[in-house]
């Protein structure tokens, strides 16, 4: 039977992720020693960040760990990992705690998990003076399902609602997620907010992000003389934003700032491809959020382990076969 080339590349593909899930065990030591080298002086003797009265049979570092090897292997069932590991896994991990517990853990556990993103992030991100901003919508339900829908509604507050894409050119229900990264694509700060509020409005939050003394490029949904008046007044940050074709004194946008806004485009691509970031199956607006920054930070240490190893940062899929 003649193979063609296009059915090569997928079996190839195929062996390589069967590969790397068959070695989950080496996959987790990788993030394992990541975050206890980055924590090491904030955890005991036990790998906790808390004195435990009953020392749990799995330490806070394992949890975090845990959670990012499911993320950066692209399991979105938590169901189905835990079936793994019980099955394929089981003489690697004998502490193995129930699932319950291990959510009610990792949620607890936010602050380090965002500890943890932001620390391996600002050593790859150290001299960068070029940022990029962008959203992508975080759909909970079928915009159909909204009103009967009762997925992240403890408080009005934070509850989803409904709002534009303009990609997609429809209505969805759920949040938007804000991104701050690099030029290289690499994390330096995020936010979720309801689905119908303005891009416009997360360069307020911008300001304490910690960047300064920088260009930030943007699209056309961060379009805002007095933003971008305020964030040069008080942190130095030049906005570049691209002119609607009716505005006063209107110049097509630099093509190298188009060509860069595609790394951010790109990054966005690989969190609802390989991170399946759209294809969440939390219940409260904590859940969602933990699940979200824990697949940003699987996204940081794929980096990082890149960085270590000398390969382009964002061959995500292949960070682990390293």
């Amino acid at each position: 039977m003649h193979i063609t080339d296009k059915q090569y590349i997928r079996c190839i593909i195929s062996y390589q992720n069967t590969s790397i899930m068959h070695d989950l065990f080496s996959n987790f030591n990788k993030f394992f020693n990541i975050t206890k080298s980055v924590f090491i002086n904030r955890i005991n003797q036990y790998d906790n960040f808390i004195e435990y009265r009953h020392r749990p049979k799995m330490s806070d570092c394992q949890i975090i760990a845990l959670a990012i090897t499911g993320e950066s292997l692209g399991i979105d069932s938590e169901n189905y990992f835990w079936g793994k590991l019980k099955s394929d896994h089981k003489a690697d991990f004998p502490d193995l705690i129930h699932r319950c517990n291990f959510n009610r853990r990792r949620k607890r556990l936010y602050p380090f998990i965002e500890l943890l993103n932001q620390t391996i992030a600002n050593q790859l991100n150290e001299g960068e003076d070029t940022f990029l901003v962008d959203s992508v919508p975080i759909p909970i339900c079928q915009i159909a399902r909204e009103k009967q829908s009762k997925i992240c509604k403890e408080t009005f507050e934070t509850a989803p609602d409904k709002g534009y894409s303009a990609v997609s050119k429809s209505y969805y229900f759920g949040y938007k997620l804000h991104l701050l990264t690099s030029l290289r694509g690499i994390f330096v700060s995020m936010d979720l907010s309801k689905a119908s509020v303005h891009d416009v409005h997360y360069l307020k939050d911008i300001k304490h992000s910690g960047i300064n003394h920088c260009t930030l490029i943007a699209d056309k949904g961060y379009l805002s003389g007095a933003h971008q008046l305020d964030l040069f007044s008080s942190c130095h940050i030049e906005l570049q934003t691209p002119k609607r074709t009716n505005q006063k004194g209107y110049q097509p946008f630099p093509f190298i700032y188009k060509r860069v806004r595609k790394r951010i485009e790109t990054l966005f691509a690989q969190l609802c491809d390989q991170f399946m970031l759209k294809r969440n199956y939390a219940k409260t607006v904590l859940g969602l959020s933990v699940r979200i920054l824990t697949k940003i930070t699987a996204v940081t240490l794929l980096q990082y382990i890149n960085s270590k190893n000398d390969k382009p940062i964002n061959h995500l899929k292949y960070a682990l076969a390293c």
